[in-house]
């Protein structure tokens, strides 16, 4: 696992925790934030796949 992939993990969680949050509390600035953190996460541990896939196959 690349650091991409790690980082990108932990700001999805980062996210979804706040998109929970957000929606506990009724703020959908909160929730939104976190939909776009949590996004924003995946395609950066997406990215860390695909630089992982690049790897092997070299």
């Amino acid at each position: 696992m690349n650091k991409d992939q790690v980082k990108g993990h932990i700001e999805e969680i980062k996210g979804k925790v706040k998109e929970v949050t957000g929606k506990i509390t009724d703020d959908k600035d909160m929730e939104v934030k976190g939909k776009i953190q949590k996004n924003i996460g995946k395609a950066q541990a997406g990215f860390g796949d695909l630089k992982n896939d690049l790897k092997k196959s070299s």
